[in-house]
């Protein structure tokens, strides 16, 4: 089932690489003899790791330390402790918990009052003209508890400059909640393709799911009740992003492992089977990648269909780059793990 790891993109990175792959890492830790001090013990000292990862990738390139969680790995990390506590609980707690999650969640957001008469706009580098219509306004850019929090929060470690509001679209310490609400419905998935389910009845059940979470996503978003936003990570893009990533894996699972057709999947088996080594390089060696390129081959390679195209083909040759670069780690057995 290494297969899973191979889909390395959020929220399908989230989904896959920490929620379904949980069942089957825990699985083999018990098979092997550890105990569960031991596991438990491995767990928090991945998430520690895991956020300050994402901290010193935040980092990069930067004269001090850039104290920011709202890195990938940050989030994953902020709520993989409590994703392995549910692992050892039911299916239907861990049910139970995600729709406590979702609900509170956007609770928390609904019930926190739109901007006032008072309200400073420049403080949140926003404005009145910015906000979502009706109800959804709830869910505005930098006005917002999730906003409000980091506001406070961030402050509390040393900033180069007070930290006011978030200058990417919004994301946010706090997505690391519903970002849980994804892992969790991982984590159901990864128990359920552990079952003894028949194959075809894994797939109707990946597809059914799918298909009720992804209308329920989408619904919440028409009705005003929850708008679909990727960046603040809302509760109807948990249910959305989750449908899609169940009829996914339900489309993977039946031509991988009851059709058996794996071949073609190779160059995803490499990127996934690394998926940390990947991350670290999408952040670190991208930029060095792009000037090599450039620097050797000249802008006249990248332009041959016309400078419209060139972003496209300047990004396909550092993605080709990085595979080969993961390629060379995969023959070599080098695998990153954390």
């Amino acid at each position: 089932m290494d297969w899973l790891l191979a889909v390395r993109f959020d929220p399908a990175g989230l989904f896959i690489s920490r929620g379904v792959a949980l069942p089957y890492s825990l699985a083999r830790r018990i098979t092997g003899g550890q105990p569960q001090w031991h596991r438990t013990l491995h767990a928090f000292w991945r998430a520690l790791l895991l956020i300050f990862l994402g901290v010193f990738l935040r980092s990069v390139g930067r004269a001090d330390t850039f104290w920011t969680f709202k890195d990938t790995l940050s989030q994953i990390g902020l709520g993989y402790g409590f994703l392995y506590l549910l692992a050892l609980r039911s299916v239907r707690v861990q049910w139970v918990t995600v729709a406590i999650i979702l609900f509170s969640y956007w609770l928390l957001f609904a019930l926190y009052p739109l901007p006032g008469p008072g309200f400073d706009w420049s403080h949140a580098g926003t404005s009145p003209d910015q906000l979502l219509p009706g109800f959804a306004g709830h869910w505005s850019l930098n006005t917002n508890p999730a906003w409000a929090f980091d506001v406070w929060f961030l402050n509390l470690f040393p900033q180069a400059q007070p930290f006011m509001y978030a200058d990417d679209g919004g994301y946010c310490t706090l997505s690391f909640i519903p970002t849980l609400g994804t892992m969790i419905l991982g984590l159901v998935t990864g128990g359920m393709l552990r079952s003894e389910r028949p194959p075809l009845g894994k797939v109707r059940w990946l597809a059914l799911v799918g298909v009720i979470g992804l209308a329920a996503g989408w619904l919440l978003g028409a009705l005003g009740i929850c708008p679909v936003v990727k960046r603040i990570w809302t509760p109807s893009w948990v249910l959305f992003s989750g449908g899609w990533c169940m009829l996914i894996l339900a489309g993977f699972y039946l031509v991988m492992d009851i059709w058996n057709r794996r071949a073609w999947a190779f160059p995803l088996k490499v990127v996934g089977m690394n998926s940390i080594a990947v991350y670290v390089l999408s952040w670190v060696c991208v930029d060095f990648i792009t000037n090599a390129l450039l620097c050797h081959l000249g802008n006249r390679v990248f332009e041959v269909f016309g400078s419209t195209y060139k972003p496209l083909l300047l990004g396909t040759g550092v993605l080709l780059a990085e595979w080969l670069i993961l390629w060379w780690m995969y023959r070599r057995k080098i695998f990153l793990r954390i």
